[in-house]
């Protein structure tokens, strides 16, 4: 394999925090690797580094090409009206901008060029990230640096990202905690853990088999070792115990025959000498023998549901919400139950969120009815992890008003791993996870019997994802989830509400066999969420195809116009479908 570049003994260090202590990385030509650790780990930084935004304290960073051009999609958090304008800008001494426009149309987003600020401002987060991969797309990079770039993509969005990932001939970087996304587009996965890397050949599934394996067979080691060093020392003081006697006799027969007390004497060293030779063998082990490994960071996600409630605790009729000519669902009618688990599926501005706004009271319905239980309680997580106060450090956040208010508080913020020098620190030293973690906290306090989730898992880290899954699936309240989250939506949601054909359908199926549902209808494993029909299955595999020649060509090449052509007659076949 022909190397592209490599990281040797690189460090970097926030204040007195150590966040990358010795990193030694390779990477060749054509890599497909994901980027994974703990939030905080180091994973941006580390990104940063190989991007040349951030330099290290310590280390090299060697280059075996030249002319490397990168392309680095940050997340969408990052991506303001104001970049995008400075995008249009400077776009024409850093690409065409019509290979720009042409790809940001084929993501839906059309006539950019013409967008005002206000425009920019009302973007959602999966616009802002698509628009974004359109920038770096048009740049044609040798390496792809992607920091989260699923969070806002809807399953079309995520899926379409699988495919062309698949045809894009470059070395892709992926920071990702999204567990389907990592298990389609990656082949090797590069953990960061105490500020070094560890290697796993393979994709998400590999490395969380290998990752346990590893652990087990080092546990095993371990315990076998401390078995040893017990047995050692037991030898050691039986020794010293048979020295100190023979010392004894030495001295009690030194009146005696000389050859007696000689021979005691002798005894004794020998004992000496091996209580030394044991010595150095525990010292050696302590030095140069299997450390314990580290078990994964103990977060305890605890949502409390003490109230019974209704049969059912929501209720809608025929309702409808418009915004301007736009209609986001009407005539729609549904009802959830006490204690269900409801996921939200829907493409990127069907009215998801909007829907999550009316139930909490922030928005009204244009017409019909929506009753909500007078025994719920409900608790909302939103996306946004960028409306915590910045200045305040963690524990001010909260409202602490008596003694035992404050133990609660810094108890919760412990289970979910932030030891007393983290909860003086201020908000906007906070990884966006660990933000999110922050907001979880908020969500516990509240004594709550039903949980509005959008998007949880957008930057928990995975062990975190995980952990918030398994307490979900023991929480006893009503749960209704919005997530782009496969494997979450799989393992909790037991029923779901589809928006579809600006209609809003609950459908008795789980996410899973919802998904088998329109398997059979197509004989083959689905592979995007809307997509019943085999025709349209084909028209999106081939505009995906199509997308990833033309970023090949120049809009000059005969290639790209027939090229181009063609996608052209696809975008009609897919609107008439």
């Amino acid at each position: 394999m022909t190397m592209l570049f490599s990281l040797r003994a690189i460090k970097k260090d926030f204040g007195e925090s150590s966040i990358l202590k010795d990193i030694n990385l390779d990477v060749g030509i054509g890599e497909r690797i994901g980027l994974v650790g703990n939030n905080g780990a180091g994973k941006t930084t580390l990104a940063n580094i190989v991007f040349g935004s951030l330099e290290p304290d310590k280390g090299d960073m060697i280059w075996y090409q030249q002319n490397i051009k990168i392309g680095y999609l940050l997340q969408s958090t990052f991506y303001t009206s104001n970049a995008f304008d400075t995008m249009l800008a400077n776009s024409g001494s850093k690409y065409d901008i019509r290979d720009f426009l042409e790809i940001s149309s084929h993501l839906g987003m059309e006539n950019v060029q013409e967008w005002d600020t206000k425009r920019f401002d009302r973007l959602s987060g999966g616009e802002k990230t698509k628009l974004a991969l359109a920038h770096i797309w048009a740049l044609k990079p040798n390496l792809l640096i992607l920091d989260e770039p699923t969070n806002h993509l809807d399953f079309v969005g995520v899926q379409w990202l699988i495919e062309e990932l698949k045809r894009y001939n470059a070395t892709i970087l992926i920071i990702s905690h999204d567990r389907y996304f990592l298990d389609k587009s990656v082949e090797r996965i590069i953990e960061i853990e105490d500020g070094i890397v560890n290697n796993y050949k393979g994709n998400y599934s590999f490395y969380r088999d290998e990752k346990r394996s590893r652990y087990e067979s080092q546990f095993h080691k371990y315990l076998v070792q401390e078995k040893n060093k017990e047995k050692i020392s037991r030898d050691i003081d039986n020794l010293k115990n048979w020295s100190s006697k023979a010392h004894r006799e030495s001295r009690k027969k030194a009146r005696e025959i000389d050859g007696k007390k000689e021979y005691f004497r002798a005894k004794a060293k020998k004992k000496d000498k091996q209580v030394k030779s044991k010595l150095k063998r525990l010292e050696k082990i302590e030095i140069e023998g299997v450390k314990r490994p580290k078990t994964e960071q103990k977060i305890n996600f605890a949502f409390d549901s003490t109230e019974k409630m209704g049969k059912r605790i929501l209720e809608a009729k025929d309702i409808s919400k418009s915004y301007g000519n736009r209609s986001l669902f009407k005539d729609s009618s549904f009802y959830i139950k006490g204690g269900e688990r409801i996921g939200i599926l829907g493409c990127n501005g069907c009215g998801k969120t909007t829907l999550i706004k009316i139930i909490m009271g922030e928005e009204t319905v244009d017409s019909g009815e929506l009753f909500i239980s007078p025994s719920a309680k409900i608790s909302y997580l939103s996306q946004d992890v960028l409306d915590l106060d910045n200045e305040k450090t963690v524990i001010d956040t909260f409202d602490i008003t008596s003694r035992e208010k404050g133990s609660e508080v810094r108890t919760l913020l412990a289970n979910m791993g932030f030891d007393e020098e983290m909860i003086k620190k201020p908000v906007k030293a906070l990884s966006l996870g660990e933000r999110t973690r922050v907001k979880i906290v908020k969500l516990i306090l509240n004594e709550n019997n039903m949980l509005i989730l959008d998007e949880p898992t957008n930057h928990l880290d995975l062990h975190s994802r995980e952990r918030l899954e398994e307490t979900l699936e023991e929480y006893p309240g009503t749960i209704l989830i919005v997530s782009h989250d496969r494997y979450m939506l799989e393992r909790i949601c037991s029923r779901m509400l589809i928006f579809k054909d600006n209609v809003i359908q609950r459908s008795e199926y789980s996410f899973k066999e919802y998904l088998n549902k329109i398997d059979n209808a197509n004989n083959k494993k689905i592979k995007t969420e809307y997509n019943t029909k085999e025709e349209s299955l084909v028209i999106e595999n081939r505009i995906a195809y199509i997308l990833g020649e033309l970023s090949k060509y120049t809009p000059e090449d005969s290639e790209y116009i027939m090229l181009d052509s063609e996608f052209k007659e696809l975008i009609k076949m897919k609107r008439k479908s």
